[in-house]
């Protein structure tokens, strides 16, 4: 069984709740973890102290492997010249220094993507063609059993609410790809709300009886949550083997000051279904 903690949108700095933060310290003490999942914005602005406040942050987390990606919030919005010469030079020297990149544990393997696009796209991201053949060369070859998890800022789908948000460009061209590679799971953030789903909620894809799992995370410690998540936080925790995947989506309630469940959401890994569960 592996478990996984999956956090998003910290936004240190002016937005950053700092009673929050600690209940999330408590509750990753309490839990059994195998990988930790921070899917980006870990700062408000992309100030070297911002930064600096977010990986004394990580560094209190449990010991295990961190999986972390950059965010748009991460890019210098304001400060142009450092936008379009190193945009992320805060960011790898403080957070991680690796954009795209694979982490593996026993039982998963996780594939890293840089989705900002300071260049071209402000607050919407972009994954490129080079990323997809980055995942192609990671993931070919691994067992079936293994669990394939994508890791990316932006959202390859929309939350199926009132917000309407746009999705990425040539989304559907990374989330076909992604079916091809029989990816089980992509992790993000950046809609400041929580969206538990499938692929195949909103895009079919060529191939219709599979899609993936998403798992999109709310903001964890902000004050910024959108939709059905305003002003509120939350994250979720995963527990996956070879056949089942199960999210709890966590929220934060400010009079007990703790992040407690409120919902779980169990699937067969992709291509299998309930009844052949054991």
């Amino acid at each position: 069984m592996i478990h996984l903690l999956h956090c998003s949108d910290l936004h240190f700095g002016p937005p950053y709740l700092p009673n929050v933060g600690e209940a999330v310290q408590r509750l990753a003490a309490e839990l059994k973890l195998d990988a930790i999942v921070v899917s980006g914005d870990f700062t408000q602005r992309a100030k070297p102290e911002q930064f600096q406040e977010a990986r004394e942050f990580l560094d209190r987390l449990p010991d295990v492997p961190q999986i972390v990606v950059p965010g748009n919030h991460d890019v210098p919005l304001y400060r142009v010249a450092e936008r379009l010469s190193d945009p992320l030079k805060h960011y790898r020297t403080i957070i991680e220094d690796r954009l795209n990149y694979v982490v593996e544990i026993e039982g998963a393997i996780f594939v890293a993507l840089d989705s900002t696009a300071p260049r071209s796209a402000i607050s919407n991201g972009r994954i490129h063609a080079e990323q997809l053949e980055f995942c192609e060369q990671a993931l070919t070859g691994v067992p079936d059993e293994t669990l394939k998890v994508i890791v990316a800022h932006h959202h390859f789908a929309p939350a199926p609410d009132y917000e309407r948000d746009s999705t990425m460009p040539k989304a559907k061209r990374a989330i076909d790809k992604f079916v091809n590679l029989d990816v089980d799971l992509i992790l993000g953030g950046h809609l400041h709300r929580a969206y538990i789903g499938n692929t195949l909620d909103v895009y079919a894809g060529r191939h219709r009886n599979r899609g993936i799992i998403i798992v999109q995370s709310g903001t964890t410690t902000s004050y910024r949550g959108r939709g059905r998540e305003r002003e509120k936080n939350s994250l979720n925790v995963l527990r996956a083997d070879s056949r089942m995947i199960q999210v709890t989506h966590y929220m934060y309630f400010h009079e007990r000051d703790r992040f407690e469940p409120v919902s779980r959401h169990t699937f067969p890994r992709p291509g299998l279904r309930f009844h052949e569960e054991s």
